[in-house]
């Protein structure tokens, strides 16, 4: 028979006292605040206006008690700006505190307060380089926090249920408002003022929340976060290559696109009619700008819909890209990250055809 000893049985005695502090540990969760209309006041409460970036992380976090309920929270003010105004210098921070807060071992996952205006250009900003597999949720509001019925509130906390769900794990940055939950490629802002505010007009909603659980619909497939060539590691904002959008109407002409060559602009995204399509006049001072070395994306402003290769235009002749799903805006993003690794179309391409 074997003998406890006293050092062992006091060993015992300490792991079964632990276990139940080590079952009530709660998950860490640390929100990052840009600003935003979820962080917005208005002048008085009859007012329709509002100036967004007004109310600290704290305070947001103080105004949902329950969160506490949830997870240990931590929160950190990267901006206190409108996304109307989101500039490379913020993406690039916020990038790399990403990246340094989810290398904790202790850090479950990152909520991130952002402005709806660009929320899904820094949503697909962060899928291409962030580099962990854990949960990343970016929230906000279309209602200032002192508005009547402000929806910010609610969607933060279920964000921070998101975040401390394992099933957000390996899925990319999620975007959350108005109970449901969009992948950061995705999602599109699709109306000005409205509470549903954002949809996935391609491949649909990844999921809903429902009594602060998520319900997801399907798993992205997308290549993101660990398994994309994409890093900024080290990055100034004068580095970030400089691309833009013009934006294709009835009798759009080409001036604007000579004057963005003229000054050095490395690519050029089209908002282009139907399927990125443009006038005859347009078109020519695209391909001249492809001659000079600017890489040129043939995108789509009407919302949704793939924007294939040598439909109507013969991109391989004349040296396009073609931006397979994404927006405007978002292949600008791409094509941004994208000229930092190669200016060829034929590999920009591939990298279109792929995230």
């Amino acid at each position: 028979m074997r003998i406890i000893t006293k050092s062992v049985l006091i060993s015992l005695m300490v792991i079964v006292f632990a276990l139940p502090a080590i079952a009530q540990a709660k998950p860490k969760i640390v929100i990052l605040a840009t600003g935003g209309t979820i962080a917005g006041v208005q002048p008085g409460p009859n007012d329709p206006g509002y100036k967004a970036g007004e109310v600290s992380i704290d305070q947001l976090v103080k105004a949902v008690p329950q969160l506490k309920d949830l997870a240990e929270i931590t929160g950190e003010q990267i901006a206190s700006i409108g996304s109307q105004t989101m500039t490379n210098d913020v993406w690039l921070k916020l990038a790399d505190r990403t990246n340094a807060v989810l290398k904790q071992s202790d850090v479950t996952g990152v909520v991130i307060t952002h402005g709806t205006d660009t929320l899904e250009e820094t949503g697909y900003f962060l899928s291409l380089v962030v580099k962990s597999n854990k949960p990343v949720v970016l929230v906000g509001s279309m209602r200032p926090s002192t508005a009547i019925g402000a929806d910010g509130p609610a969607n933060l906390f279920e964000a921070v249920s998101l975040a401390i769900n394992p099933e957000a794990k390996g899925r990319g940055p999620l975007i959350i408002l108005n109970d449901e939950i969009h992948y950061a490629r995705e999602a599109q802002k699709v109306n000005t003022t409205q509470l549903d505010t954002f949809k996935s007009l391609n491949r649909g909603r990844a999921g809903v929340m429902n009594t602060g659980k998520a319900h997801f619909f399907f798993p992205n497939n997308v290549p993101h976060t660990t398994k994309t060539p994409f890093s900024v590691g080290g990055v100034k904002p004068e580095n970030l290559p400089r691309v833009e959008i013009v934006y294709s109407y009835a009798n759009f002409g080409r001036d604007t696109i000579d004057f963005l060559v003229k000054s050095g602009v490395q690519g050029i995204v089209l908002a282009g009619v139907g399927d990125g399509n443009t006038t005859d006049t347009a078109m020519a001072g695209l391909v001249d700008a492809a001659k000079k070395g600017v890489a040129v994306v043939r995108a789509s402003r009407t919302g949704s819909g793939v924007v294939a290769r040598n439909i109507e235009v013969n991109d391989d002749k004349l040296g396009l890209i073609a931006s397979i799903e994404l927006s405007p805006q978002k292949a600008r993003v791409l094509l941004m990250l994208g000229l930092m690794q190669t200016k060829d179309p034929k590999k920009l391409q591939t990298m279109f055809d792929t995230y």
